[in-house]
């Protein structure tokens, strides 16, 4: 049925603004009363909690960050199964990003181009919202997403970094330094070692007891991931997460001229997920067995998300399938899951 929805009336809309109205939607589920019984129907299965970053997760699939850039909306997602919410990315100075158009799809990639460039309300205005949900039992573990303000220079990212932290850090489950979108100047220097070490070390000391994780770029080569995930250890992050967007545009079904039109931004959906899948791997071989390690990118079904899983993710998160697979889509990806489980469990069995 959604498919035919997508086909007949999302798809010819413009992709900013057919976010906003589904956005609305599910901000509105808890407050019309009717969040709970949506959840009723979408809960995961007790049996897919994970334990990880101090936090029970009710589920291992969560939305990843730039679905819900203010936190407005965790409740409504956390009604549509999703076992956390990554809100952000949020940044220390209010800002409105790049000029529209600035989403983009390409339904035959089942993928999305985006140079949004942090447009969100800044951390100030964020704080009261995301102290109240911080506050409720009934919601999705929140996780918060931090990058550096446009209008603040690269050579100022610490102080601006800290700002956001001290800030937001109480009031989040865990905290998520963005130091790999490709759509804000200078940004992904920041992945160097020599700017990434002070940063994540200044984070790390304004943070407090919130858990702390890095957000690394697919583009990194394995030489530099490996790096990082040295880095990470030797300044105990909670954990990384794998990947943000990328620049290529390999291996694409688009036509080149519908590319050259798109122009800049960063690429997500299925055809990142076989980068993702390596770097994913590259991560989890490089840090310790205790650190979370967090796989985002080009997953759209439960199969999908399992083998991230059985790759060494301890969670998932997903937001480009959203628009192409609908509401129930965190729906889809427990129930296939918990059978997953169940049959592995079955097989199990039979074995001993």
């Amino acid at each position: 049925m959604y498919g035919l929805v997508f086909s007949l009336f999302f798809s010819r809309m413009d992709p900013e603004d057919a976010h906003h109205l589904a956005f609305r939607v599910i901000r509105a589920l808890p407050t019309l009363g009717i969040g709970r019984v949506v959840e009723q129907f979408t809960k995961p299965d007790p049996s897919l909690a994970v334990e990880t970053l101090g936090l029970t997760f009710p589920s291992p699939f969560g939305v990843a960050a730039g679905f819900d850039k203010d936190g407005f909306a965790v409740r409504g997602l956390g009604n549509l199964g999703f076992g956390h919410v990554e809100v952000g990315t949020i940044t220390a100075i209010a800002q409105p990003g790049n000029d529209r158009p600035r989403l983009f799809r390409l339904i035959g990639d089942r993928a999305l181009v985006n140079r949004m460039g942090f447009n969100n309300g800044g951390a100030d205005a964020a704080v009261g919202r995301l102290s109240r949900l911080s506050r409720r039992r009934r919601r999705p573990v929140l996780g918060v997403n931090i990058g550096k303000s446009r209008v603040t220079a690269v050579e100022d990212a610490v102080g601006d970094y800290e700002r956001s932290t001290r800030v937001l850090a109480p009031f989040a489950d865990y905290l998520v330094v963005n130091v790999s979108s490709p759509n804000t100047p200078g940004l992904r220097g920041l992945q160097e070692l020599d700017a990434l070490a002070p940063l994540l070390e200044a984070v790390r000391a304004a943070s407090g007891s919130t858990p702390l994780l890095v957000k690394i770029a697919p583009d990194l080569v394995d030489d530099e991931v490996v790096r990082i995930c040295e880095l990470a250890s030797r300044l105990g992050l909670d954990g990384i997460i794998a990947t943000n967007t990328t620049i290529s545009r390999e291996g694409l079904r688009a036509s080149a001229a519908e590319i050259e039109r798109i122009g800049a931004g960063g690429l997500s959906g299925a055809p990142l997920a076989a980068r993702s899948l390596e770097v994913l791997g590259l991560v989890r071989a490089n840090v310790p067995g205790s650190m979370c390690v967090i796989s985002v990118g080009g997953v759209e079904t439960a199969a999908d998300v399992q083998a991230r899983l059985d790759a060494g993710a301890n969670l998932v998160q997903g937001y480009s399938a959203f628009i192409y697979r609908g509401p129930l889509w965190a729906r889809q990806i427990n129930r296939g899951l918990a059978r997953v489980r169940r049959e592995r469990g079955a097989a199990a069995s039979v074995t001993v």
